[in-house]
């Protein structure tokens, strides 16, 4: 604001000396000012949130999610042949929005998981019994339909614009702690969070609203009344809100909502087929950048739709669609939101100067399911592998671009598990050779020389049991 106000008394005086552009540039000033002011005066610190609440409140749901689990027996007892497993009821309660007036909920994939029963308890204490429509884990955003709905429900519009700025005053809705609807307010602290730890593909939006267990799935609503985000997560050392908060952006929550109501079973992300490094000071130092930004392409998938679009190795992508862009997590993020054959603009500098590539954003290439085979003997037996390939590694939550055989499960007194074998192993390389397919997988033998990737790392040793 105090940028705005500069501004102000710049065009005032360009008004006083004559300025044939003064009066473009004060209204647009004003109309900046209109839309976002802070208070300067007592009367006006006594303005109120209440208009924008008494709209949104009647669609934020309380959302209570019983689930049916296994709870294994005293080890003690099971030793003398008792103790047969027992079932337990698991309750989970947070929140959700109505964004369609014949019952459609959004809300935190993690509320819902695993749920047998949903109940979802309306702002006037009507309730409806759920059902998930679509899920989606990465995202962390869950659609729901309600039963019975006979009337139109109150909604709420999910935001299509994208216009935040830090500082924008927002509400949090919800159902912190069990207490009942509770209304918390507080200012965006900051935009495209992605080094969060909550996901690889996630860009959020951060608050100092009071989020708190509970206000899971909840929205996150604009001074227009506007869902702008889902709240998902907070940072805390207590567990209760510490005034950083993260909401999961309307553009992820509006691709997942379209994806449900399109009758998709699962959100299909595309992608550019490029990935990078985020430009660092010495980076952008020795390419002359004026500041550190944007993301380095390092590899181009050949024949992906990078590729296709002319985009290079050494290119700097700095925005798509006019979004900036400052890392991989990132560009997945801002790809993720788009629809697979959609048409994005990407921005990159190219020897030192900006340009403009149209690119087509596509699914990838694969089979994400991954069916596996049993190796029957070697040093492998008793293991399932898959070979990797875009799409699996991607919902496996690995690098896309990566190559080798990945182990998906491994049996019991076998031989794989016998040489140390774990679920999620990437074998890259057998006695030197890359491994590109199964047939290089059962080839192996004891004594091979084999090179795994677990967890980051790289590790090479020799297999002593065959099957």
């Amino acid at each position: 604001m105090k940028t705005s106000m500069i501004a102000l008394a710049a065009c005032l005086t360009l008004a006083a000396c004559g300025n044939a552009n003064s009066t473009r540039a004060q209204d647009g000033v004003f109309a900046e000012l209109t839309q976002r002011q802070t208070p300067t005066d007592s009367t006006s610190m006594k303005q109120s949130f209440a208009p924008v609440v008494r709209e949104a409140a009647p669609a934020v749901v309380n959302i209570s999610a019983r689930s049916i689990q296994r709870v294994q027996a005293d080890p003690f007892f099971q030793m003398f042949g008792g103790g047969m497993p027992q079932q337990r009821v698991a309750e989970s309660a947070g929140s959700g929005v109505i964004v369609r007036s014949d019952g459609i909920v959004v809300t935190n994939n993690h509320v819902i998981e695993g749920a047998q029963q949903i109940r979802v308890v309306l702002n006037d204490r009507r309730e409806y019994p759920a059902e998930v429509i679509l899920a989606d884990e990465r995202s962390d955003i869950a659609v729901l339909k309600l039963q019975g709905v006979t009337e139109q429900l109150p909604v709420l519009a999910i935001d299509d614009r994208e216009q935040q700025e830090v500082g924008d005053l927002v509400l949090a809705i919800g159902n912190p702690f069990g207490v009942g609807q509770t209304v918390t307010n507080g200012i965006i602290s900051a935009l495209n969070r992605t080094e969060t730890g909550i996901s690889d593909s996630g860009s959020f939006i951060q608050t100092d609203a009071a989020i708190n267990p509970g206000n899971s799935g909840g929205p996150l609503v604009d001074m227009d009344g506007d869902v702008i985000g889902i709240n998902t997560a907070i940072f805390s050392r207590s567990g209760s809100s510490a005034g950083v908060g993260f909401a999961v952006p309307a553009s992820m929550v509006r691709r997942v909502v379209d994806s449900a109501l399109g009758g998709e079973t699962a959100v299909v992300r595309p992608w550019l087929g490029v990935k990078g490094d985020t430009v660092s000071s010495d980076i952008a130092r020795s390419l002359g950048m004026a500041r550190p930004q944007g993301l380095i392409v390092t590899a181009i998938y050949s024949g992906g739709p990078g590729a296709r679009a002319g985009l290079r190795e050494g290119d700097v992508i700095t925005a798509l669609d006019g979004a900036e862009v400052h890392d991989q997590a990132g560009l997945n993020f801002r790809v993720g939101t788009k629809s697979p054959n959609e048409a994005v603009a990407v921005t990159v500098l190219r020897d030192g100067r900006s340009q403009t590539l149209n690119a087509r954003v596509q699914p990838l290439p694969g089979d994400a399911k991954g069916d596996g085979e049993v190796i029957q003997q070697g040093p492998f037996a008793g293991a399932e592998i898959a070979v990797l390939n875009p799409a699996l590694a991607d919902r496996l939550g690995g690098d896309p671009f990566a190559s080798g055989a990945i182990v998906t499960n491994v049996g019991g007194r076998t031989a794989a598990r016998a040489n140390g074998f774990q679920p999620g192993d990437v074998v890259t390389q057998i006695d030197g050779r890359p491994v590109r397919d199964i047939a290089a997988v059962r080839r192996g033998s004891r004594g091979s020389e084999v090179t795994i990737q677990r967890q980051g790392r790289v590790m090479t040793g020799r297999v002593g049991y065959a099957g």
